[in-house]
C-alpha cells in the first residue's frame, strides 16, 4: 500500500484515525468489543483549489478536524457507554447529537477556547498597564507570556483528572501505531509497542505553535486600538495564526532530523509527556484496527461520502 500522511485523535475509550480520503474511529465497549465507524472523506480541496494555498489549507484543517473530532468524540462517548446508561441517556437526549445541537457543542467550545486562552490573558494585561506600561512590544509580550502560562495550566491540570488518564494513554497508543506506519512496519502491537508516543505533528505541539505565533502576529496590532478592537482582532486573526502555525509543523516534522529543528520542536514534545501515557495492549489493539480501517477506506472501500 502506497504510503500516505496519516494523523489521528484519541477519543473515549478509542481512537480516531484520519488518511487524506477517509475517518475511521475505533471504539472498545464494555463488553470487550471493538466497534468501528468508517466513511470516506470528500476533501474540501478537490471543489475549492484555494483551500491548498499555504496558509489557508491550515486554516481549513483547524475547523475541519474541530467537526471531525467533535463528532467522534460523540460516537465514542455513545459506545463506551453500558446498555444501562445507553438508556438513560437514550430518554433523556435521544441518542447521538442532532447537526445543531452539534453546531451548538462546536460553538461552545470554540467559545470557550477563545475567552480562556486570548481574551482571558488580554484582560490581564490591560489590569497591569500601570505596572508595565504602554510600550506595545511589551504589552503584547506580556499578554504573550500570561497565554502561554494559561495554556500549560489548564493542559496540567486536565492531566491530573482520572478519567482524562485513559484518553491520554489512547493519544499514546495513536502516536505509536502512527510511528510504526510510517517506518513501514507491520501493524502488530509488538511492533507498535517499540515506538515513542511523542510525535512531532501532534496537536499538543500544534496548540503550543499557536499561542507562540500568536505572539508575533498581535504584536503588529497598533496599541492605541480600543480594548474592544484588540479583543475583537484575537478572534479575526486567528485563522491567520492557524495557518502559520500548520505551515510550520508540517515544515518541522519533515525536518525533524536536523538538529536545530530539534531543538525548535523540543517544547511541544516535552508538552506530550503529559498529553500522552504509555498505552496497554488492548488500547494498541483499538489504535492498530482504527488506522488499519481508515487506510483501507483511503484505498477505496467505503460505501458513504463525507465532506470536510
Amino acid at each position: 500500500m502506497e504510503k500516505i500522511n496519516v494523523g489521528g485523535q484519541a477519543v473515549i475509550e478509542g481512537v480516531m484515525m484520519r488518511a487524506p480520503r477517509s475517518v475511521a474511529i475505533a471504539v472498545r465497549r464494555p463488553s470487550g468489543e471493538i466497534v468501528v465507524r468508517k466513511e470516506l472523506v470528500v476533501p474540501l480541496s478537490e471543489r475549492f483549489p484555494i483551500v491548498k494555498l499555504p496558509i489557508v489549507r491550515g486554516a481549513v484543517a483547524l475547523f475541519s478536524s474541530l467537526i471531525i473530532g467533535i463528532k467522534a468524540l460523540n460516537f465514542s462517548a455513545n459506545e463506551a457507554m453500558t446498555e444501562e446508561e445507553k438508556d438513560r441517556e437514550g430518554e433523556k437526549s435521544g441518542g447521538e447529537l442532532s447537526s445543531w445541537a452539534m453546531a451548538g457543542t462546536m460553538a461552545v467550545a470554540f467559545g470557550f477556547g477563545i475567552c480562556l486562552f486570548f481574551l482571558f490573558p488580554l484582560y490581564l494585561t490591560k489590569l497591569m498597564t500601570p505596572v508595565i506600561g504602554d510600550n506595545n512590544v511589551v504589552f503584547n509580550l506580556v499578554d504573550g507570556v500570561i497565554r502561554v502560562i494559561v495554556f500549560l495550566v489548564y493542559i496540567w491540570a486536565i492531566s491530573r483528572m482520572n478519567d482524562i488518564q485513559r484518553v491520554f494513554q489512547y493519544h499514546g497508543a495513536e502516536h505509536k501505531s502512527i510511528f510504526a506506519y510510517e517506518a513501514g512496519e507491520e501493524l502488530t502491537i509488538e511492533n507498535v509497542q517499540k515506538y515513542s508516543r511523542l510525535h512531532p505533528r501532534c496537536g499538543t505541539s500544534f496548540l503550543l505553535i499557536v499561542m507562540l505565533v500568536s505572539i508575533a502576529v498581535f504584536s503588529l496590532i497598533p496599541k492605541l486600538w480600543p480594548f474592544i478592537f484588540k479583543a475583537g482582532s484575537r478572534i479575526v486573526l486567528l485563522p491567520l495564526i492557524a495557518g502559520i502555525s500548520y505551515e510550520f509543523l508540517k515544515w518541522s516534522a519533515k525536518n525533524d532530523s536536523h538538529s536545530l529543528v530539534k531543538m525548535i520542536i523540543a517544547p511541544g514534545l516535552a508538552l506530550q509527556r503529559l498529553t500522552t501515557r504509555e498505552p496497554d495492549e488492548q488500547q494498541l489493539e483499538v489504535a492498530i484496527r482504527s488506522l488499519n480501517e481508515a487506510l483501507e477506506v483511503n484505498a477505496g472501500y467505503a460505501d458513504d461520502r463525507i465532506v470536510v
